[in-house]
């Protein structure tokens, strides 16, 4: 592939061909947003080449940036061996990395020696600066070379200290045993292995304070300060074709990159990947790891102790090495970093992920979505089922240990299950007892400001705050799941007998030598059906979410039949918290998307509310790259018989609709080749019509022109549908006769209204059956409405706010579906809408930008059906 570099302004853009004009306005205006460390909204219609236009826009900015950057520098350094200049010249421009506030204007009046000394003062400070980063950069290879050995013996060393800790914990345990005078009772020996189960002394911050040096290890190994690019997109499928883009491209030799991800995504130790579970990976890849220093000192152990019944030492991952991480470590220190969604958005999983986004550039892919994905992994719930499950396993590991837990654990530990029961109490259960046979007396759904569910749960006097730190640094869910993990076979709920027989039983199980115990580990167990993670962490969750500020979200109550499927959740109402950060820190964010209308979602919820003035925002559309006569989006408004086409809620069941829905696919279906895509607005809605079809005998009818493929409710089966409808058509396409084609039923926001390509035959004509509004009656819904309508202002001649919501909810959905189709600049398709409601401007202005202009609205259905013949004959003679 040639490199064909590309000037536009004046900035030169590497490129693998010669792009579109539409390319080129995308990586100009891209460059400027990067440069003027803007927001940037992008929207570059599907099969316009959005990918290599991020990629080669934001290289080319980053690789001027590092360059202006580096000539900066020697130019000023070059300065220093000069005379300082007479005061006159105006202070250099710098880089973000080493720019400064610029002072406050000097007072009227001061003489000229008082301010040549300030700004003479000012330059030698900043050249000190620019020596001292040019020095570092020219020690990085020294310091890279360095850092492996440096890591290694901090790494030994804090082994040292971890040892000596213990020691001396054992010690104090000792002394405090011998202090108890010898009718003590002895603490009750620990099974190999069992001694990490055990909570480590807790302190809080305030009892740690800066004398213990936290962290303070860390501190010389933090990663040097260097520009990078975070790209982020929906899904790993969507990274990986990214990362193939940008190996592709121009700057594919030349540019540092590394993918981020979870261990269920990126482990390549088949046993531990094949477990399933997040948190079981996550637990099995740390245990495993933690394996390596054990299994030394369990086989040590054993030939002091022949006589003991040996355990089957825990098998050490084979592709766990620490020298090669560290070299790794020092290998990527890169400039383009791509990761999903919840690495990026979720403040906790950044940390955790080490990605620091101070001064730095972020991409937001796929972003059509972004405002929903913010809530969804913002938002939580815990069923009742759990929170019981929860409190049972909490309460038998503090049983368990209690004699081994120090006062600060025991106290936490005991607020956790306060918590827990008052949580089961508001649902209107007992912890006591099973909840899968608790009956519920009051039903139905219940929403509550965040400090009212509070109050009602008797919890306003904890200070969450506390128990959140505790659980994220004493890491109990950890401990728990490991504990329940040994031995999960004796933790069930209770069922018939009393919880304290039960657990009595439980403890006699496990004293030495005693023949009836639990049931054996689960590593010598059936590793096939792997448990779910521990309810514990679920709680956490929720927990988290709780301490939110009041205004920002709602607690949801949801009282079913029994307490084991009723549940707690918390929904986010307002996504600008969680996003302010990432606006603030960032040097410049860019949203893109294929279809990004309405774009006064992301101006008003989430950019206003988190702070953007309106001037930093910048708005780029393009149009798409496929002659003007390659598409025919039409907005039908009645069917063959004349009837109005308004898929109401009250109309849409109607059997003459459903007929009328019929005869317009039947029409469509003799006049289009190749592949019919028909989405519909819910599955509950293409079963019933699915169903009267068959019933009326119009499904037959169709079937005579193109074979029917129904999307599956399981994603599971979705690949082989696709396969088979894909199959067909090819089929069709060859042998030729009767049956023409597929015609595919779907579902607005379903499986196959996102991510998939039904280019060329595989979808010359996409129809939506309807407008898919949300169910207004959600509780949900009904709150982030109210929410809104209060929140934002109403400008005139709009819609509220929350009614703005409902209808762009609807209209994004649609965009998602008619995107399906027109992948490539040589395609072509139709695009009909069956509803009258498409027709009202404020419907027509939230369609895609590329289709506005060319969307016709037909009254009636001759004229539309005349001018789908014409398009589909005319486009099908020339392919």
């Amino acid at each position: 592939m040639a490199n064909k570099t590309q000037e536009v302004g004046g900035i030169h853009f590497p490129f693998p061909f010669t792009p579109y004009s539409i390319q080129k306005d995308f990586m100009a205006e891209l460059y400027q947003v990067l440069e003027a460390g803007k927001i940037g909204i992008f929207e570059s219609p599907t099969g316009t080449g959005k990918s290599l236009s991020l990629i080669c826009g934001a290289l080319s900015w980053l690789r001027d940036f590092e360059q202006k950057k580096r000539q900066e520098e020697a130019r000023l350094l070059e300065t220093e061996t000069a005379p300082l200049n007479d005061g006159k010249a105006q202070p250099p421009l710098l880089s973000s990395s080493c720019q400064e506030t610029p002072d406050t204007l000097r007072p009227a009046g001061e003489p000229d020696w008082v301010t040549q000394f300030v700004q003479k003062k000012e330059e030698r400070d900043l050249v000190d600066r620019l020596k001292e980063e040019q020095t570092r950069r020219k020690k990085r290879e020294e310091r890279l070379q360095q850092i492996r050995h440096n890591a290694q013996l901090k790494y030994v060393a804090k082994r040292e200290r971890q040892e000596e800790d213990e020691t001396e914990r054992l010690l104090r345990l000792s002394r405090e045993v011998l202090a108890a005078g010898t009718g003590a009772e002895p603490l009750e020996q620990l099974a190999s292995g069992e001694e990490e189960l055990v909570l480590s002394e807790y302190e809080s911050d305030e009892e740690k304070g800066a004398a213990n040096g936290l962290g303070e290890d860390e501190d010389d190994l933090e990663e040097e300060h260097i520009t990078k690019i975070y790209y982020c997109s929906r899904t790993h499928s969507q990274l990986a074709q990214f990362v193939h883009e940008v190996q592709k491209s121009p700057f594919g030799k030349d540019t540092r990159l590394v993918s981020l991800g979870s261990r269920q995504n990126l482990c390549v130790n088949e046993d531990v990947k094949n477990l399933g579970s997040m948190q079981l990976i996550n637990d099995r890849c740390m245990e495993m790891q933690r394996s390596k220093h054990e299994n030394k000192s369990r086989a040590e152990e054993e030939e002091k102790e022949p006589k003991r019944r040996r355990r089957e030492p825990r098998t050490a991952c084979p592709f766990y090495n620490y020298t090669r991480l560290q070299r790794l470590r020092d290998e990527v220190l890169v400039e383009l970093v791509v990761l999903p969604y919840q690495m990026l958005l979720h403040a906790a999983t950044r940390q955790a992920a080490g990605v620091r986004l101070q001064g730095q550039v972020v991409i937001i892919d796929e972003a059509h979505n972004l405002i929903d994905t913010i809530t969804s992994i913002h938002s939580t719930d815990v069923s009742g089922s759990q929170l019981c499950q929860a409190h049972s396993q909490l309460f038998q590991y503090m049983e368990r240990y209690r004699k081994r837990l120090k006062a600060k654990n025991l106290m936490y530990i005991k607020q956790i299950l306060y918590l827990l029961e008052k949580f089961v109490t508001v649902l209107g259960g007992n912890i006591k007892q099973n909840p899968d046979t608790q009956s519920l007396s009051q039903t139905g759904t219940e929403l509550k400001t965040i400090n009212d569910f509070l109050f009602q749960s008797q919890i306003d006097n904890i200070n969450l705050f506390k128990v959140q730190r505790y659980c994220e640094k004493s890491m109990v869910s950890r401990k728990l799941f490991g504990f329940t993990e040994r031995y999960g076979a004796v933790l069930a709920l209770p069922r018939e007998q009393p919880r304290l027989a039960g657990f009595q039983h439980f403890l006699q199980s496990l004293q030495p030598g005693v023949t009836e115990g639990p049931a054996a580990p689960v590593e010598e167990a059936d590793a096939r059906a792997p448990r779910p993670a521990s309810p514990l962490m679920r709680v956490e969750s929720f927990l988290a979410a709780l301490t939110t500020a009041n205004q920002d979200g709602r607690v949801i109550l949801s009282r079913q039949g029994s307490l084991s499927q009723s549940s707690l959740k918390f929904l986010l109402l307002n996504p600008a918290v969680p996003f302010a950060q990432v606006v603030k820190e960032c040097r410049a964010v860019v949203i893109a998307g294929g279809t990004m209308q309405p774009v006064s979602d992301f101006r008003e919820q989430l950019l206003a509310c988190a702070g953007v003035e309106a001037e930093r925002v910048v708005e780029f559309s393009c149009g798409h790259v496929i002659p003007p006569d390659n598409i025919l989006p039409l907005i039908i408004c009645s069917g063959p018989s004349n009837r109005q086409l308004e898929f109401t809620y009250l109309k849409r069941e109607l059997p003459q609709m459903m007929d009328e829905t019929g005869r317009v696919l039947c029409n469509l279906c003799n006049v289009v080749p190749g592949g019919v895509v028909c989405f519909f607005p819910s599955y509950e809605y293409q079963r019933q019509v699915h169903a009267h079809w068959d019933k009326t005998g119009l499904l037959a009818r169709l079937a005579v022109k193109k074979t029917i493929f129904q999307e599956p409710k399981r994603a599971s089966q979705v690949e082989q549908v696709l396969m088979d409808y894909s199959r067909c058509i090819k089929c069709c396409g060859q042998v030729g006769g009767v049956v023409t084609g597929a015609l595919l039923l779907s579902v607005v926001g379903g499986k196959m209204s996102e991510g998939i390509n039904f280019s060329d035959n595989l979808g010359r004509c996409v129809v939506v059956v309807g407008m898919p509004y949300p169910n207004i009656k959600s509780p949900e819904l009904q709150e982030k409405v109210a929410y809104l309508d209060h929140t934002l202002p109403r400008r005139p001649g709009q819609l509220p706010p929350g009614k703005a919501l409902v209808e762009n909810l609807c209209m994004k959905a649609v965009n998602q579906s008619i995107g399906r189709a027109i992948r490539h600049q040589k395609d072509f398709a139709s695009i009909v809408l069956l509803d009258q409601r498409y027709a009202r401007p404020s419907i027509l202005a939230k369609l895609p930008g590329w289709i506005q202009d060319r969307v016709e609205v037909k009254a009636t259905f001759g004229p539309a059906f005349a001018a789908l013949r014409k398009f589909h004959h005319e486009k099908s003679g020339l392919s």
